[in-house]
């Protein structure tokens, strides 16, 4: 649809004159990828390769190297015949399958090195140009080359992919004047390469050199928009690719390791031409080899940065970039933003600093890609149902051998190019994009979570508690400060359920839902992490008690209810019969009161009055322990304080209180207060009047709850913030503490 939301209407003109011409597998995917592969290192480093390491040494290290492509091949084929992969190849499969956000960190750092690879392959060819002509300047012969491909593949896809077909001529022309030539005089095989008095590399030192040379299989994949059919393509050409990619490089160093000497093969690159029945027409292989390499790239990377802009990951200055041209298909702002770059990295010139970054670039893709195909295999997600179907075994070992060469090729270069993976996800996270598929993460912690709720024991254990709290806040807007005080005790590391039960008997559930995404996006908009929750019920009290009892799964249900007290007389009687149902159902209770307009003031001071260390005593001391953690109430003062009747009860508490207090290892100050006269309720007012939250205990419920709670409701009138606690949980708080 266009971008003002009206539908467009079925046009009358044929088929193929509305829609660009999509490519089959061979035109779409093999041909480039196998051009790609069949890069530069095949003519003038394969007998360096040879030289150093030998016949049996180059064989291993081909077989190696393939072998990981091969298995990240296995994973590209399983996401591929899982879903339709539209445009921008492996972009397009990470971000659809491990979130927009991994998709974006691996899809703009591969658009970029796509997009300089251009200027590499290009700088190659010019420097193998300028070698046999060498009136030319390098810098013009790159840039005219780079604008030649980049127009041909700015009007006319088919016709590029037509003119890889005569790249692929003339390296074959070249393969079968190499097999057809002979050997040097007297060139004795080599096996085991170079002499040991001969300077030469080491086998993982030419493994890292070599493996670059079968990292093209994304050419073809980068194409997955442009093809027919995708699911069918893209596997099929890619394995051909990769067959024949190793069959060539199985036999190439047979050739050479058998009609050259080592020596020669270390030291002279083009060698190749003196062993061949037609010398220059390896130089055709070459420069086939450079453009054909040149060509994928210039084609895949608009399509990667096509797709980038097209889901958002790029800032909204760049959504232009998501265009395409409506007859062709092609992504022309993308092919001229592609090309422009290029020509400014040729005219730099020496790209030989960030290349090997580029190779991590490629390598991480591949990686990602394998944890991919394998994440999903593993999880077993019932959507999941490829028809090229691979063990996740695979997949992880593709993954860990992708890692493993990337250290072993340029730890530095490997470790740079982690960094901006990294920072380009942090950036994408906080920008908290949306999208409208899903993808595997919520698979992942579904497993993670199922796992997690079978092996938590019921029986509760002091030294991994945490406050789960369930808050009954009504209407999150009225009474914010029950959120906000949750939120402080919460601190990101127990549950937070913000619930609502609404008066009545009669709503729709999904009127129930959309409530609750409205209060879920309320509270993310405040920064406030929590589950939400809404119920009705003719009754808010008996709502209550229904919500408490039902809410949660297995072992993880809310151990602490958080809420507001109740100003209506006529309710106290259902208040209280709520709160022993609470306190019967062992769920701890803080009730806090509070005004909803002055909110908690200054956060800079807090009471707690204590009546001794088991149950009340110690819950209060970790709720005030956990609110000061919370950066809003960092600064506050935490006081201890104590009503005893004599100076000598006084000298025997304040021992235990700071032994206790030390024992804790938390710095909270305390007071004893000595008054045998005055009425405990006076002596609270005077001493905690100008405290920002005041921290009592609630006494058990029994049958005289009411009448209790309706006098302290009176007695602690006009005093500020105060919460409630009752601790009902069966666990030994005070083993939380010491």
């Amino acid at each position: 649809m266009p971008a003002n939301g009206t539908e467009l209407k079925k046009s009358y003109l044929p088929e193929e004159a509305t829609s660009p011409r999509k490519l089959g597998t061979f035109g779409g995917v093999f041909t480039p990828s196998l051009l790609t592969i069949l890069g530069v290192i095949m003519y003038l480093r394969f007998g360096w390769v040879v030289g150093n390491v030998g016949l049996i040494g180059t064989l291993v290290i081909v077989t190696l190297s393939t072998s990981i492509t091969f298995l990240t091949a296995l994973s590209i084929a399983s996401i591929a015949t899982d879903t339709q992969v539209k445009g921008g190849g492996a972009y397009y499969m990470i971000s659809r399958s491990l979130g927009i956000e991994v998709g974006g960190a691996v899809g703009i750092p591969l658009f970029i090195a796509q997009a300089l690879s251009v200027a590499l392959y290009v700088i190659g060819f010019a420097e193998s140009i300028v070698a046999v002509f060498p009136m030319l300047n390098m810098t013009l012969v790159g840039c005219g080359v780079t604008v030649a491909i980049g127009l041909l593949a700015l009007f006319s896809t088919e016709a590029t992919i037509r003119i890889q077909y005569f790249i692929l001529a003339a390296i074959v022309i070249s393969l079968l004047s190499l097999v057809f030539g002979s050997p040097l005089e007297d060139a004795p095989t080599e096996i085991m390469g170079a002499a040991a008095n001969r300077p030469r590399e080491g086998f993982w030192i030419v493994f890292a050199v070599f493996f670059p040379a079968v990292t093209g299989i994304m050419a073809g994949v980068n194409l997955s928009g442009d093809l027919k059919d995708s699911a069918k393509s893209i596997p099929k050409g890619t394995f051909l690719a990769v067959g024949c990619g190793y069959l060539v490089y199985m036999v190439l160093p047979i050739i050479l390791a058998s009609r050259v000497d080592a020596n020669t093969l270390i030291d002279d690159p083009l060698v190749m031409r003196r062993i061949s029945l037609w010398g220059d027409a390896i130089l055709l292989g070459v420069w086939g080899a450079t453009l054909s390499s040149a060509v994928g790239s210039i084609l895949g990377a608009p399509r990667i940065l096509q797709a980038l802009a097209q889901d958002q990951v790029l800032p909204r200055s760049f959504h232009w970039l998501g265009k395409e041209h409506p007859a062709s298909g092609i992504p022309r702002a993308g092919t001229i933003f592609t090309m422009v770059l290029a020509i400014i990295a040729v005219i730099l010139g020496d790209l030989d600093m960030i290349a090997p970054i580029l190779s991590m670039f490629f390598l991480t893709t591949y990686g990602v890609l394998n944890v991919a195909a394998g994440t999903e295999r593993l999880l077993g997600s019932p959507s999941f149902r490829p028809s090229f179907r691979t063990h996740w075994f695979f997949s992880l070992l593709g993954a860990i051998g992708c890692v493993a060469v990337m250290f072993l090729i340029n730890p530095l270069a490997t470790l740079i190019a982690i960094l901006l993976v990294g920072t380009t996800f942090i950036w994408l996270k906080r920008r908290g994009l949306r999208t409208t598929w899903g993808d595997v993460r919520r698979g992942m912690w579904l497993a993670l979570t199922r796992t997690a709720l079978l092996r938590i024991d019921h029986t509760p254990d002091p030294k991994n508690w945490r406050p789960h709290l369930l808050v009954l806040s009504g209407a999150p807007t009225r009474r914010w400060h029950l959120i906000e005080l949750s939120q402080a005790i919460a601190q990101r590391s127990s549950l937070l359920t913000v619930a609502t039960v609404l008066i009545t008997d009669d709503i729709a559930y999904n009127r129930l839902k959309s409530l609750e995404g409205n209060i879920k996006d309320y509270l993310e908009e405040r920064g406030v992490e929590a589950l939400v929750k809404v119920t009705s019920d003719e009754d808010p009290f008996s709502g209550g008690v229904r919500l408490v009892q039902t809410y949660g799964i297995g072992a993880l249900v809310p151990n602490t209810i958080i809420l507001g007290d109740t100003r209506e007389l006529s309710h106290h009687g259902p208040y209280c019969a709520m709160i022993q149902q609470f306190y019967e159902a062992r769920r701890n209770v803080v009730i806090v009161r509070d005004d909803e307009k002055e909110g908690f003031q200054r956060k800079q001071t807090i009471d707690v009055w204590w009546g001794g260390l088991r149950k009340n005593g110690a819950l209060m001391m970790i709720l005030a322990y956990l609110i000061r953690n919370d950066p809003a109430w960092r600064f506050a003062q935490i006081t201890v304080k104590m009503a005893v009747p004599s100076e000598a009860a006084a000298k025997d508490a304040e021992a235990n209180l700071k032994q206790i207090i030390q024992n804790m290892r938390i710095s909270f100050q305390q007071k004893i207060i000595v008054n045998p006269e005055t009425p405990f309720w006076t002596l609270l007012k005077q001493e905690s009047q100008s405290a920002d939250l005041i921290m009592l205990g609630l006494a058990e419920p029994n049958e005289n709850f009411l009448a209790y709670y309706e006098q302290l409701s009176e007695r602690t009138q006009g005093l500020p913030a105060t919460m409630f606690v009752l601790a009902a949980q069966e666990i030994a708080f005070e083993e939380i503490l010491l």
